[in-house]
């Protein structure tokens, strides 16, 4: 195999991580870290859910609302709300597993995109949604699986995109809600999650990049190349 197409071949696939970087301690320290720190996201979601209906405390009035000051808190609150049990459940597992991938894989930037993918939907909507009260963590689902897979697709990183493709595959249905086909669900939530978590991937494009497992053959190019450029 020549050089040329060393590379060529190289470009086109999949990495494969370093195993001593991803059998290290370090990452398994901080693949418990980022499960405790997303099991406790979905435990207070729960408990926000189960006070909420316990209480009748009517706390979805809190969402979004479009373009009036009122609404202004749901920014904040609500990805923290749901509608019932089982809006609640349709995220949890989607979450659970996008949270966990986003905190391990990528700890640098989870750092601005957490933040973005939290705020940002919230920001999008109440500056240009219908009116209506907008509820529900759709929004972190959305921009986290946009955000896993693409950052994994640039980065070559197939466990960010085996990541992905398992929300996909459990949660196939999840393409159509940033179209606005149902008038019950918030789609303009989904769709602006979806692009923030996009952008999100390009512009840290740089950031947590994992050592590339490197095979023989390329040192021997490398090794190659080194002599011929001595001669």
């Amino acid at each position: 195999m020549d050089s040329k197409a060393r590379l060529g071949w190289m470009m086109m696939q999949v990495d494969v991580p370093d195993p001593a970087y991803t059998a290290s301690e370090q990452a398994r320290a901080s693949f418990r870290l980022a499960c405790r720190i997303t099991l406790g996201v979905v435990a207070l979601l729960w408990l926000v859910q189960i006070v909420n209906e316990a209480f009748g405390l009517g706390l979805e009035r809190f969402g979004v609302r479009p373009r009036a000051w009122s609404g202004l808190a749901g920014i904040v609150l609500a990805p923290l709300l749901h509608a019932d049990v089982a809006h609640l459940f349709a995220n949890t597992v989607p979450l659970m597993v996008l949270i966990t991938a986003t905190l391990h894989l990528y700890p640098n930037a989870a750092l601005r995109v957490l933040p973005a993918i939290y705020l940002g939907p919230g920001i999008a909507v109440w500056l240009l949604g219908r009116a209506s009260i907008h509820i529900g963590a759709s929004g972190l689902v959305y921009g986290l699986l946009a955000y896993v897979f693409i950052a994994g697709l640039i980065r070559h990183d197939r466990r960010a995109i085996a990541a992905s493709l398992l929300v996909c595959f459990l949660y196939g249905s999840l393409i159509w809600g940033i179209l606005p086909i149902q008038p019950a669900m918030s789609w303009e939530t989904h769709l602006a999650g979806a692009l923030i978590g996009a952008v999100s991937a390009v512009a840290l494009r740089h950031l947590d990049i994992p050592p590339r497992r490197r095979y023989s053959w390329e040192d021997e190019a490398d090794n190659a190349d080194e002599k011929h450029g001595r001669e």
